[in-house]
C-alpha cells in the first residue's frame, strides 16, 4: 500500500477540534465532571482522524465508528451511575501494533500476521483498558519493531507530522504521529533502540522510557532474560507523561523482572525546584558517533534553557570504549529479537515474508555461542558502573536523540551519516543505545527545528530508577522552553 507524498498545508491542530487540541488531563477533568461526554470527545477525535488520517498513515486497523461510540456511551453510562472514573476514562486509544489487543487486528507490522485477532490484551493494554481508555485501533510500527523509520508491507509507510515526505522515526512513529497531530491525547509506545525516542524527536513530542522492569510486558517466553525492550508513554506534556505511566507501571508475576511499586502521584510531585541540579552533557560521545550538522547545535540550544532556570551544564565524555560498547548491544540485540523471530525463519515460507532487518537480527544470533554472550553482559556491567560513577558527580546526563533529521520517507534507512558509512540498519541511532544498556530512565525532548523546518529531540537520562526525577526535569523544561507549542 503506497501514500501519496501529500502535506496537507498550513497548522494541522488549527484545523482540529477544539476538544482534540486539549491534553489528555484536561479531557479527563472535563469528563469526570460530565461537562463534557466521553461520546462528544471520542466524536471529536474519530472526525479528525477520519480528515487527516489519510495524509499521514498513523492509526491503522480502526474499528467500526458504531462499535467505539457504543464503548464512549458506557463510558458515559458509568460516570451516571456514580462510579469513579479512572486516569483515561472516555478517553480514545490506539495501541501501538505490537501490543496484543483482545478482539483487535495485531499484525506486529508483518504480513505473517496480517489477519491475526488476538483473544486476549496485554498487560499494559488491560491495564489501560481498566483505566478507562476505549481503543479504538491501533497505531503503526515497522515490521516487528525493527528499524526506527515506521512502514511495512501491510499498511504502508506513517509520515512526518511537520512533513510528510519525511519519516516519522519509529518504531513507535505512529504514536508519535498521531499524538503530534491530535489524532490521539496520549499515546503508548515500546522502546529497545530508541522507539521511543527516535519519533518522539522526530515530530516534536515527549517520550519517555521508564526504568527497566517499570512497565511489565507480555507476551515474554524470554522473561528472564528481558532486560533490554520496555514499553512507556508519549505524550505533550510532562503531566500526560506522568497520567499515562501511572496506568501503565507496577509490579505482575507473569513478568518475572517487573520492579514492585506503581508510579501513582507522579502527576502531582512534577513541580520541583531544581536550580544547581547538574547535568553531563555527552554530546558525540567524544566525536565517535556521527552526527549530522545543526543536531548538537539544537540540543545546546536546549541546554541553555536549562542554565538559565539554575541548572548546570559540563560537557563530558566518559571514559569508556564506546565501539566495544555498540557491539554488546549488537550481540544482545541478535540473541534477544533473533530468538523470539527464529521459529518463523525456521520455515522456509514465512522466511520469504520476513524483511531483511528480521533476517539479519536471526541471522547474527545463529552465529552467537554462549561466551559471546557473556562477553557482551560483562561489558554491559562495565558500562552500568560507569553510569553510577557518572551519577556521583551528575543528577542527569543528556545526549541527542537522534543522528540525522528526518530523512526521506521512500529510503529504507540512512546508509551515511556525514560522509561516515552506516554499517547496519540500526547503527544509525547508536546514540540512543548507551541509555538503553544502562536501563536508566530516559525521556526525550524537543529541542527545536533546523533551518527546513524539521524537528529534533535531546536524551534526558536520569539515575536508576528514579524516574520521577526525570519526569520532573521534563516538566521543568517544557515551562522554559518554546519548543513543545510548535504545532505541526
Amino acid at each position: 500500500m503506497r501514500l501519496a507524498a501529500t502535506n496537507p498545508g498550513g497548522d494541522v491542530t488549527g484545523k482540529a477540534p477544539e476538544l482534540c487540541r486539549l491534553d489528555a488531563g484536561t479531557l479527563c477533568r472535563l469528563i469526570a465532571r460530565r461537562d463534557v461526554s466521553a461520546r462528544e470527545v471520542v466524536g471529536a477525535f474519530l472526525d479528525h482522524i477520519e480528515a487527516i488520517n489519510p495524509t499521514y498513515n498513523a492509526i491503522v486497523s480502526l474499528r467500526p465508528r458504531e462499535e467505539i461510540l457504543t464503548d464512549a456511551d458506557a463510558a458515559d453510562a458509568a460516570l451516571a451511575r456514580g462510579e469513579a472514573a479512572g486516569p483515561l476514562h472516555g478517553l480514545p486509544q490506539a495501541i501501538k501494533d505490537l501490543a496484543p489487543t483482545k478482539g483487535i487486528t495485531t499484525t506486529f507490522g508483518s504480513p505473517l500476521f496480517a489477519d491475526f485477532v488476538p483473544t486476549t490484551d496485554a498487560i499494559m493494554v488491560a491495564r489501560m483498558r481498566a483505566a478507562g481508555a476505549i481503543i479504538i485501533g491501533k497505531t503503526n510500527t515497522p515490521e516487528f519493531g525493527l528499524g526506527s523509520h515506521t512502514y511495512n508491507p501491510v499498511f504502508g509507510a506513517t509520515r512526518n507530522a511537520y512533513e510528510p515526505a519525511r519519516t516519522a522515526g519509529g518504531s513507535s512513529g505512529g504514536a508519535a504521529v498521531a499524538l503530534a497531530t491530535r489524532m490521539l491525547p496520549v499515546a503508548d509506545g515500546s522502546d529497545f533502540g530508541g522507539s521511543l525516542r527516535n519519533p518522539a524527536a522526530y515530530n516534536n513530542v515527549f517520550g519517555f522510557r521508564p526504568s527497566q522492569g517499570r512497565v511489565p510486558s507480555l507476551p515474554a517466553p524470554e522473561g528472564f532474560f528481558s532486560q533490554l525492550g520496555t514499553e512507556g508513554p508519549m505524550a505533550r506534556n510532562a503531566a500526560d507523561l506522568a497520567r499515562l505511566l501511572s496506568v501503565q507501571a507496577g509490579y505482575d508475576p507473569r513478568a518475572p523482572l517487573s520492579l514492585d511499586g506503581a508510579a501513582r502521584g507522579y502527576e502531582a510531585l512534577l513541580d520541583a525546584d531544581l536550580k544547581g541540579r547538574r547535568i553531563a552533557w555527552l554530546g558525540d560521545l567524544g566525536g565517535h558517533l556521527a552526527m549530522e550538522d545543526g543536531i548538537l547545535s539544537l540540543c545546546e540550544g536546549g541546554l541553555r534553557h536549562l542554565t538559565d532556570a539554575g541548572l548546570v551544564v559540563e560537557p563530558h565524555v566518559p571514559a569508556f570504549d564506546f565501539e566495544t560498547l555498540w557491539q554488546a548491544f549488537v550481540t544482545l540485540r541478535h540473541f534477544m529479537v533473533g530468538g523470539k523471530l527464529k521459529p518463523l525463519y525456521d520455515d522456509p515460507a514465512k522466511r520469504e515474508k520476513l524483511k531483511f532487518a528480521a533476517r539479519w537480527e536471526i541471522e547474527g544470533g545463529e552465529r552467537l555461542s554462549a561466551y559471546r554472550l557473556y562477553e557482551a553482559s560483562t561489558v554491559r556491567t562495565a558500562w552500568y558502573a560507569c553510569v553510577l560513577r557518572l551519577f556521583e558527580r551528575f543528577d542527569y546526563l543528556a545526549l541527542p536523540s537522534a543522528q540525522v533529521f528526518p530523512f526521506p520517507v521512500e529510503e529504507e534507512w540512512p546508509r551515511e551519516i556525514a560522509g561516515r558509512p552506516m554499517d547496519s540498519y540500526h547503527r544509525w541511532m547508536e546514540v540512543v543505545a548507551p541509555a538503553t544498556l544502562s536501563g536508566c530512565p530516559v525521556a526525550s525532548v524537543p529541542v527545536g527545528f533546523n533551518a527546513d523546518g524539521l524537528p529534533m529531540g535531546m536524551q534526558i537520562v536520569g539515575r536508576p530508577r528514579d524516574d520521577l526525577s526525570v519526569l520532573q526535569l521534563v516538566r521543568t523544561y517544557e515551562q522554559i522552553t518554546p519548543f513543545p507549542a510548535v504545532a505541526p
